[in-house]
This record gives C-alpha cells, structure tokens and sequence, in this order.
C-alpha cells in the first residue's frame, strides 16, 4: 500500500495556536528529500521554514499562501508516487473530519514551564525531551527569555532532555540581579544544575548567555560537556549600546520596533506581536531595575565587561561559535578572535537571532557538535 503522509502546521513553541502559510517553496507533482524546505510560516513571534519530514513526491497542496490555520492541521500531502488521486483526496477529509487541536502537542514534546529554587533564586524553566544523550541547557541573551529557542529545543529534544532556562532579572526568574556581572547570571546557572541534579551538561547560551555558558565551563569544567556560543558575548568589547539603551528605554510600540529591528537581517521579522510580549515583560516588577542593573555591569562605560578568550581556547575544539554576518548587536567580526582549535561558522542572510532566521542551519551545527561530545 502506498504511504501517505500530512504536511501539518507545526507547534513551535507552547504559546503558539496558529500559523500563516507565508511561502511555499514547492509545487505538485515535486519530487522531495526529506529535510527540504517546504513552507514557510508565520507564527506570533516570527517566520520560520519547516522542512520536510518524509521524502515523496508533493501531491497535493491543501493551504494556499495567506491563509492561516490551526497548529496541526493538515497543509499539504507527501506521498508515494503511485498513490492514486482518489487516496490522496480520501486522506485529506479523513484527515480534516478527525482533526482534534487538543490532541496538538508541542513538537518535540515537553510540559508548561516550572521553577525551582535553586539556592534560595526561583528559576523558571522548560524540560523536554528524553533519552540516554547527554542534557542541553540553552541560556538566552540580554532582554530575551526561554522562549527565544522555540525552535531550537523541541528539534534537539529528540534523544536526550533539554532545558530552557530564564535568567535572573528575565522571564519568571527571579528579579534580583546583584551588581549585574557576569558571575550573578554564571552562579545561578551552576546552582540550577545542581538542584536538577544535572551532573554535566552541553551548554548552549547566545549573545549575553554565551558569556554565560562560558563562564560556567571555567567556573565548572567538569560539568559542561561541550559549549555553543551564538552571537556571543565574551570575544571582544563592541557592543551596539543603542540597542541596549533603546531596548532599556523603549516604552511603545513605534520605538521598540525599530530598536528590535537590529537583531534580524530580515526586519519585517519584527512582528506586533512579539514587541507586545516584550512591553508586557517590561512591565513587570523589577524588570526595569534589573535590566539597567545588568546593562550597567555587563556593558560597563559602553563596552564588554569581561572577554573570555582564554576560556575558548582552553575548550578547544569543545567549543562552537555561531554568528549571523548582519549581526547589528554583537559584531560578527569577533569571530575571528576565536582561538584554540573551535569550530567557527558565520551565517550569510542572518542577524543577532540567527537561531530564530536561520533555525535549521543552527540545529543542524549544534545537533552535530554535542553528538561529538557526548
């Protein structure tokens, strides 16, 4: 019997419902591998390509470009070649009778958020995932939270369990940031591992969180196996404090968009959305004093802080450095201060989020690198 299979709006992300098909990117009758770019979608935070899961002949396209549907719902019909038309259009209503959004899970699986207190700081954080592989722990950046790897952990939750984490001063972590240097971000992350019980992890932090995770592979050798450093702070003193300052400042809609627009190559990636959840984080308690707490530590007189290039070499080849080549936060020109045997890759049509526009690329690294230090 010819196999069958349904292109479905993914669930990137817990909070994502619905997802608008932007572009496709192939047509009836198109032979596909799987891993081939297929759609893309926009979700309430950003546009991201989900590629194909199955390898066939793309037989029927069941939503058109603008239309937005469901997470799960079935967009388009991979099959065998010598699947009849009538097949086809038989698995496409059984499809649609049958569709239930409460059976939607989020792909890769995982709970909502928890915290925990990891000595005596509430930590918020997601787990997903399970297997025998060694954990991962992504650590965001300045400003961000654990939602910025909604595309990143779920793909890497496949054989091993992963953890997203809010930082002090982010999320629903606590608020209380000490003096704002590294170490008050460092230690908390260390006393998370701890209280989960996480003996050695591979740790993947991006832009301020790349410093982060870094600091813990000096502070902690033993526990980290293997660290990815994603427009990273730590490997040079630039710093673009109007973003800083304009992200600190920024209280409407109109500021905060342009301000946001130096984190993507692609600014129309900036959605309504994604700068309302951000004006709603700034709101809450604390939220303002930490941030300007961590600004004025980490990026003291308008430069990095600390640099952490003794670090990267003592990881060798342990280390992986990822960078978007329009970066306008971090210049991705600190890459090349990158010693000791890592492995460096800059990422042509990406900016400061290059997890987010160039997903696939980036887990595909980062899935190849921890796979060599397990």
């Amino acid at each position: 019997m010819a196999e069958i299979h349904a292109v479905i709006v993914p669930k990137w992300g817990l909070s994502m419902e619905e997802g608008k098909i932007d572009h496709w990117y192939v047509e009836e009758g198109e032979q596909v591998s799987e891993g081939d770019d297929l759609v893309d979608i926009e979700t309430t935070k950003i546009t991201n390509t989900l590629e194909s899961q199955h390898a066939g002949v793309f037989r029927k396209l069941v939503a058109e470009e603008g239309e937005t549907h469901p997470c799960g719902m079935i967009i388009g019909v991979i099959a065998d070649a010598g699947a009849a038309d009538s097949d086809i259009e038989a698995f496409v209503e059984s499809f649609k009778e049958s569709y239930d959004p409460a059976d939607v899970a989020v792909e890769g699986g995982g709970p909502e958020p928890e915290t925990i207190e990891a000595a005596g700081k509430r930590i918020q954080y997601v787990k997903m995932g399970e297997g025998d592989g060694t954990p991962i722990i992504f650590v965001h950046g300045f400003g961000g939270d654990l939602n910025n790897w909604l595309f990143t952990q779920p793909a890497l939750s496949e054989d091993r369990v992963t953890y997203a984490i809010d930082l002090p001063g982010h999320g629903g972590s606590i608020k209380e940031v000490g003096d704002g240097t590294l170490s008050n971000l460092s230690g908390p992350l260390r006393d998370f591992m701890k209280a989960m019980d996480i003996g050695r992890a591979h740790l993947v932090g991006h832009s301020l969180g790349g410093a982060v995770v870094l600091s813990v592979s000096k502070e902690a050798p033993d526990a980290v196996a293997s660290v990815t450093a994603i427009c990273s702070a730590g490997f040079g003193g630039d710093i673009n404090m109007d973003y800083i300052n304009g992200f600190i400042e920024g209280k409407r809609q109109r500021q905060l968009t342009q301000t946001l627009g130096a984190l993507f190559a692609d600014k129309s990636l900036v959605s309504k959305d994604m700068v309302d959840d951000i004006i709603k984080f700034k709101r809450l308690d604390g939220v303002d004093a930490a941030l300007r707490t961590l600004a004025a530590g980490a990026f003291a007189g308008g430069q990095q802080a600390e640099t952490l290039g003794d670090q990267a070499a003592a990881l060798g080849d342990r280390l992986l450095v990822v960078w978007g080549e329009a970066d306008e936060v971090i210049p991705s020109a600190h890459a090349q201060n990158v010693s000791g045997g890592a492995r460096v890759e800059v990422l042509s049509d990406a900016g400061h989020m290059a997890h987010m526009e160039k997903s696939a690329d980036v887990n595909a690294l980062i899935v190849e690198h921890v796979s060599a230090f397990d």
